[in-house]
């Protein structure tokens, strides 16, 4: 438990330092060598081959990456994945103290955002670390008794049930790093012979792929490709290199038959072979799992599902009802705005009329919703209800005010100034377009953070969200600053994009702020925030001193 704790850990921190980015990485590669690069990057920063496979689904149901791109980048995290192993198989106990002292000094005593992240992170290999030493405590009195002996015998003999085992053991545990390392540990105190941990890492490799099939299982077919496809190529491959070890006789030349390295050695043998077999072939398996999962036949409903009012007059006489009512439809508004502002990079770098039409076209349903929600609020009779419920609507409705302003913002600030950079031909210095991407990026992560918010009430996430909105508010003053330096630097190309820069950072800032304001309610319900920022001091005192 240590194990899967410390491995969730790591991918906890690093999603939330750098999960912004995630999309960029993705879906940036265009050539399937760059995207299996881009995916064996991802697989050592998350620790985790199946949590990149569910980033790629979610980016192919929005078309944001071909299935030839996609299949690439899950194949680079499968062998990501196995050199993490790799390093983790060291003896690096000697660092665990540093570790601790450095990852929870960091986490505790930092009051930058991303350093407490980074903290997290270097806590979590220190238990990773921890709990492979106590694996091999553990293992210690085991490996002398009559019945692991009989076990480990019995998985020699009977290979198949040994990779099912694997199988099985990845999929409960949603973490093949996890077992391989526990694979690995077992063998290296004796505990189990080489040739059965062979069989269950292979079998590890089979469940990981297992665990994108089942978890992508509700969504669109379109996802569901990608790890459908990674599913039967590793499955096929695992079954092929099972018997190959086994019945061919294979195992010594892959490493010694009584040494934990040699399971390791099979993992990144497996992965790479697997990666560089299919690599060149990742797009033309698109057709038969098109046929396998064809699109869906789309309703009226999942056509425009955020172009219907979930408002139900018959339920105002129900306060319950009708507050939920209000909340579906806070939501609405917040997927609508998110809409809006997910194309303004795409229109800074190529504006496109059409796409900007769109965008401010949608701009009016977020009105109408407004509209609806403040009838809707003040039809709820105020004599049945509470005083909770009263206070409940009233924050609602006044976060609905937040997100159209947030939506006039796309319109009338940030879409303005796509086109007046298009029409002057403007463009910005790299380092002012990578600032303000980051920017964008970041609001997106803290629109989905919101729209959690709205379901859940949770009082950690609605800390997380004001964290965000203050790193928000950091990231626009350091652009701020890095961009008056390159002025001073007589940096011609900022001099033309100057006031655009400056006025699209303020803009996005300012677009965050409003979309972060739903944490507010629920923190001040919760006890959470100051009355004022202002240093509390007598003012008695105070006008003695200026006496």
């Amino acid at each position: 438990m240590l194990l899967l704790f410390a491995v969730r850990m790591v991918r906890t921190g690093i999603e939330r330092a750098f999960g912004s980015s995630f999309r960029r990485v993705v879906t940036q590669n265009r050539n399937p060598l760059s995207a299996a690069l881009a995916g064996l990057m991802l697989a050592i920063i998350l620790q985790s081959s199946a949590a990149v496979a569910l980033l790629v689904a979610g980016f192919s149901a929005a078309s944001a990456v071909t299935f030839g791109v996609g299949l690439a980048v899950v194949l680079g995290a499968d062998l990501g994945s196995a050199l993490l192993i790799q390093v983790f198989s060291f003896n690096l106990d000697w660092l665990v103290p540093v570790l601790l002292a450095i990852g929870g000094g960091l986490f505790v005593k930092s009051e930058n955002r991303r350093l407490r992240q980074f903290g997290r992170i270097i806590l979590g290999i220190a238990f990773i670390l921890i709990s492979l030493r106590f694996l091999r405590e553990t293992m210690d009195p085991i490996r002398d008794s009559s019945f692991l002996p009989a076990i480990a015998d019995y998985l020699v003999s009977d290979f198949v049930t040994a990779f099912l085992v694997g199988a099985f053991l990845a999929f409960i545990m949603h973490s093949s790093v996890a077992v391989i390392l526990m694979c690995v540990t077992l063998v290296a105190v004796d505990a189990i012979p080489a040739a059965a941990g062979v069989s269950l890492v292979l079998g590890a490799n089979l469940g990981s792929a297992l665990i994108p099939v089942w978890l992508t299982r509700g969504m669109a077919n379109t996802a569901r490709r990608i790890p459908a496809a990674n599913l039967a190529v590793r499955g096929v491959g695992a079954v092929l290199m099972l018997i190959a070890v086994n019945r061919l006789g294979l195992l010594p030349y892959i490493g010694a038959p009584d040494s934990a390295q040699t399971l390791i050695n099979a993992h990144i043998l497996f992965n790479s072979l697997l990666l560089l077999v299919t690599l060149f072939f990742c797009s033309r398996l698109e057709r038969p799992f098109a046929r396998l999962l064809p699109l869906n036949a789309p309703t009226f409903e999942e056509q425009s599902p955020m172009y219907r009012s979930t408002l139900d007059d018959s339920v105002l006489d129900k306060p319950h009802l009708a507050i939920a009512n209000l909340r579906r439809e806070v939501l609405r508004m917040v997927q609508l705005v998110e809409t809006m502002i997910h194309p303004v990079m795409d229109l800074y770098q190529a504006y496109d009329a059409g796409r900007a039409r769109t965008a401010i076209a949608q701009d009016n349903f977020v009105n109408t919703a407004l509209d609806d929600i403040r009838r809707y609020a003040a039809s709820i009779p105020s004599d049945g209800l509470a005083k909770s419920d009263s206070k409940r609507v009233r924050e609602l409705t006044e976060y609905a005010i937040a997100i159209e302003a947030a939506g006039d913002i796309v319109v009338k600030r940030l879409i303005p100034l796509a086109k007046e950079k298009h029409e002057k031909g403007i463009k910005f210095s790299p380092s002012g377009q990578s600032e303000i991407c980051r920017m964008h990026e970041q609001v997106e992560a803290n629109i989905e953070l919101a729209s959690n918010l709205l379901i859940s009430d949770d009082l950690e996430s609605a800390r997380l969200l004001l964290e965000e909105k203050g790193e928000m508010a950091r990231l626009e003053r350091k652009s701020r600053k890095r961009h008056l330096k390159r002025l001073s630097e007589g940096v011609q190309i900022s001099f033309d994009s100057s006031d655009i820069h400056l006025e699209t950072v303020s803009s996005l800032r300012d677009f965050n702020s409003y979309m972060a304001s739903a944490a507010y309610p629920i923190l001040h319900r919760g006890g959470q925030l100051l009355e004022t920022r202002l240093i509390e001091q007598d003012y008695d005192d105070i006008e003695i001193r200026q006496r």
